[in-house]
């Protein structure tokens, strides 16, 4: 006798758990480790069953096209040349907490960049900061996990070494508006440079948001998908956003 499978019961059986929307830069001097990312990215949403859809600019997005997402990750994007429709649509969906956030590396690029002012809404989602200076020539640096209960950071050792990073700083630390998860080190700097800040966090979440967001300030080298501390804060912020339980 035959085996008959409908139609209906494969598209269940490999329908997604969750969607992800990924926006994210397009070209120029990111274009390794975005390209880096989407690989990895692939790879995870195969082995634990979710999907992912990108995008380069945000010409699509408005609330109809977000309600299809149960995270949003802003791959590098900066907080800048978005279409108001798109503005007014994502900050419904984080204040309201319609879905999860996760941020990289340019999306605190905050000031007035390509002529483009400001977005005050996003500053403040970012601790109210403003971007000031980065390191051009790249550093090592060693990071601390503040916050080891966090659901991000769990199996993650502490300190652990990012290697040629830009480590930006911004016009103070956003410490006293978020939750900080990890901070860099300035006095483990390799090569030792006078950009710094002080009180330096590099990965936060914002608490007086509904939606679930985590900012990860590393993102410029391809080489951190080789950093086993990076892709396990990266997986475990996905399922955390998402408000999905990773499979073990």
């Amino acid at each position: 006798m035959g085996l008959c499978i409908s139609s209906a019961a494969i598209a269940q059986e490999k329908a997604p758990r969750f969607r992800v929307v990924v926006l994210a830069e397009q070209g120029g001097i990111h274009k390794p480790f975005v390209d880096s990312a989407k690989e990895w990215l692939n790879a995870l949403a195969g082995k634990d069953d979710f999907a992912v859809d990108y995008i380069e600019n945000t010409e699509k997005i408005d609330d109809a096209f977000l309600s299809q997402h149960q995270l949003f990750i802003q791959l590098n994007y900066p907080p800048y040349n978005w279409t108001p429709t798109a503005q007014a649509a994502f900050v419904r969906y984080i204040e309201e907490g319609r879905g999860g956030w996760i941020g990289f590396h340019h999306a605190t690029l905050l000031g007035e960049f390509d002529g483009f002012k400001m977005w005050p809404w996003f500053s403040k989602f970012m601790g109210d900061i403003r971007f000031t200076d980065y390191i051009p020539g790249f550093a090592d640096g060693m990071v601390t996990v503040e916050d080891p209960s966090h659901p991000a950071m769990k199996g993650v050792a502490s300190p652990f070494l990012v290697q040629k990073e830009e480590w930006y700083t911004w016009s103070h630390s956003p410490r006293a508006n978020v939750h900080v998860l990890a901070s860099v080190d300035e006095k483990t700097y390799s090569p030792d440079t006078k950009v710094k800040m002080g009180d330096h966090p590099v990965i936060w979440t914002n608490q007086h948001y509904k939606a679930r967001n985590i900012y990860i300030f590393m993102g410029h080298h391809p080489d951190l998908f080789q950093n086993a501390a990076f892709t396990t804060i990266f997986r475990n912020s996905i399922f955390w956003a998402a408000r999905q339980r990773q499979k073990p």
